[in-house]
């Protein structure tokens, strides 16, 4: 006893379910293997990998941003340096030419001759040799009104035009010093500028007034700032350019968005400049003992492509990393997938007694051993199957031989010709008894059963005889309806009715739905049309005066031509015409309906032209 419940626990263990395992079930068994694996994939690598790209991306840009800001930072930052200490230089270079009294009393002495003048300049430029000793010095040049002076090296006259200057102006009305740019022309035409300091000479006597202007060399300025991996601009406190990487943008306005009203104004951002997203930096140099300002501002426009391209090298391990596995899942998954649709399928065949399997399943794996077990099933199944039906083919060829011995029998019991000859004498007995009336709907009735017997069976006749047919039931129906109804046929002139097929026996059930129905509420008049044209193919139009129908029954009626309706006994005819249409000769023809209330009813059919010579 004891051993025995020890097994029924055994057993109980055994088939109890782990909550991992209903957990699994839960999330995987609901769905099919394809699914599976795609959320697998989805859940085990595209997500996780697509997150950590994602952050990685945005983390990589953010810190190459960072990395180029902080290049173009310390490079904005050795330029000012640069300007710094040069104007440093300039202005106190120019503090040594200002407070020079012989300077003084050269300019503020009235000569008896240019000559005189002459001579007390290079007396006095010759003492100051050092004038020349500065490589950052393009040109110093002493401006003065003194009408007794002359042009001479350093030394320039200004006449009432020079006087007038917006910069002289400014210098003699001013103590400190001012940063401007000033341009000049060389004598080929050539236009250049500068960055210059002007300052007022103080003048104790004569009443003259002098400026001093020292031209900052721009050859000297592009040795010490160029960089072949950042763009330079500078400008002054009027927004014009002093000195840029690109020549072209001196004396042109600095187009860039800064606040020359902030005497501490710095920019230091991404700026679309020319069109194209650089990163800039953008920071002001107030000048030594001056109130002017310069602007440097200094950019890297091709930080953003390298970038860019660092930036797409990541998205492109990132894919890399998502779509090669995923490549290969979907690979492996539609391999896996189409062997186990294979093997369902070939058993689902085999379920409903089709035992033609593929013998092409390939592998070695769990599914190909499942395979060959079926296959050694339908094997054994078509054994056992295989005697039954032999025993069955002798019954069945009995039962044929029986069915076609009773149809034989069947068929030899109608002979047409005993038919025609029979009406023929009742016909010939009423016409000798003077009832020629009898006589003719014993004729056309022969003659109505004459062309239906010739056409069981057979595909195509022509369109005259299917018209010669339809004429003689109207005539029959005449008969019962006398001059209730009436019948015209109407022939397009380019169409010679032998010269067409068509189906036989295909008009009369139309023809009669139009007078049982369309013409039953007629006292007089009714007419029933047939019209025969071509427009590509081969169109029939059946139409009557009669009450028509109401547009619901006009739908009821087309459904039951598409959809057979048992519940509508009339349109059962016209079911079996339209199929008969589209089973002969395709989709594309058919029968279509028409009807409004008193306006009566048209049934068209179309049907390819199909033409003896074609047949």
């Amino acid at each position: 006893m004891k051993t025995r419940e020890k097994e029924e626990k055994a057993k109980k263990r055994k088939n109890r379910t782990s909550p991992e395992m209903t957990l699994i079930h839960h999330l995987f068994g609901r769905y099919g293997i394809k699914r599976q694996l795609y959320f697998i994939y989805l859940t085990a690598l595209f997500v996780p990998v697509t997150m950590l790209g994602v952050f990685l991306i945005m983390n990589t840009n953010g810190l190459l941003k960072n990395y180029y800001s902080d290049m173009v930072a310390s490079d904005n930052l050795r330029l000012k340096s640069i300007f710094f200490e040069i104007t440093t230089q300039i202005y106190n270079m120019s503090e040594n030419v200002c407070k020079d009294e012989k300077l003084e009393d050269l300019l503020g002495m009235d000569y008896a001759s240019e000559r005189a003048f002459i001579e007390d300049a290079d007396e006095y430029i010759n003492e100051n040799g050092y004038l020349y000793n500065y490589a950052e010095v393009e040109e110093l040049i002493i401006y003065t009104d003194n009408p007794s002076a002359a042009d001479h090296r350093i030394f320039r006259r200004m006449g009432e035009d020079g006087q007038a200057e917006d910069w002289f102006v400014q210098a003699s009305e001013r103590s400190s010093v001012i940063w401007m740019p000033l341009a000049r022309t060389d004598k080929y035409g050539n236009l250049y500028w500068n960055l210059c300091l002007v300052r007022r000479i103080p003048q104790q006597s004569g009443g003259y007034h002098a400026v001093l202007v020292i031209k900052i060399s721009d050859n000297y300025l592009r040795t010490r700032v160029e960089s072949s991996d950042y763009a330079t601009i500078v400008s002054t406190d009027n927004a014009q350019i002093v000195y840029a990487s690109d020549r072209s943008l001196y004396g042109e306005p600095m187009h860039l968005d800064v606040d020359y009203e902030d005497a501490h104004f710095s920019y230091a951002d991404d700026m679309m400049v020319g069109g194209k997203r650089s990163i800039v930096n953008i920071s002001t140099l107030n000048m030594y003992q001056s109130e002017s300002r310069i602007y440097i501002c200094t950019l890297n426009p091709y930080a953003y492509d390298d970038i860019y391209r660092i930036v797409r090298t990541c998205v492109l391990i990132v894919l890399t990393a998502i779509l090669l596995p995923g490549i290969m899942v979907w690979v492996f998954t539609r391999y896996f997938t189409t062997r186990v649709e294979l093997l369902r399928g070939e058993m689902h065949k085999a379920s409903r007694g089709d035992y033609n399997i593929t013998a092409d399943f390939r592998g070695k794996d769990e599914l190909s051993e499942a395979f060959a077990d079926l296959q050694v099933m339908v094997e054994k199944i078509q054994e056992k199957e295989a005697a039954m039906y032999q025993s069955q083919i002798g019954e069945k060829e009995l039962m044929n031989k029986q069915q076609e011995m009773e149809f034989k029998m069947l068929a030899s019991q109608i002979n047409p010709h005993f038919l025609y000859n029979t009406l023929e004498t009742i016909r010939m007995n009423a016409f000798a008894a003077g009832d020629r009336e009898v006589a003719t709907a014993i004729k056309l009735l022969g003659k109505s059963l004459r062309y239906v017997l010739e056409n069981t069976g057979t595909a195509s006749t022509t369109l005259e005889k299917e018209m010669n047919y339809i004429e003689t039931y109207i005539r029959i129906q005449k008969l019962r309806f006398g001059s209730r109804i009436d019948y015209q046929l109407v022939v397009d002139d380019s169409i010679c009715l032998k010269d067409y097929q068509i189906l036989p026996l295909l008009l009369q059930p139309i023809v009669e739905n139009a007078i049982l129905h369309g013409l039953e509420e007629k006292e007089g008049g009714g007419k029933v049309v047939v019209h025969i044209y071509l427009d590509e193919d081969l169109h029939i139009d059946i139409s009557d005066n009669g009450c028509g129908m109401e547009l619901e029954q006009v739908r009821r009626l087309r459904n039951s031509i598409l959809v057979r309706n048992p519940e509508i006994k009339s349109s059962i005819g016209l079911y079996n015409i339209n199929q008969r249409i589209k089973l002969c000769y395709g989709s594309r023809y058919g029968m279509s309906i028409g009807s409004a209330p008193g306006q009566g009813t048209m049934i068209s059919l179309v049907i390819p032209a199909i033409t003896d010579s074609a047949m």
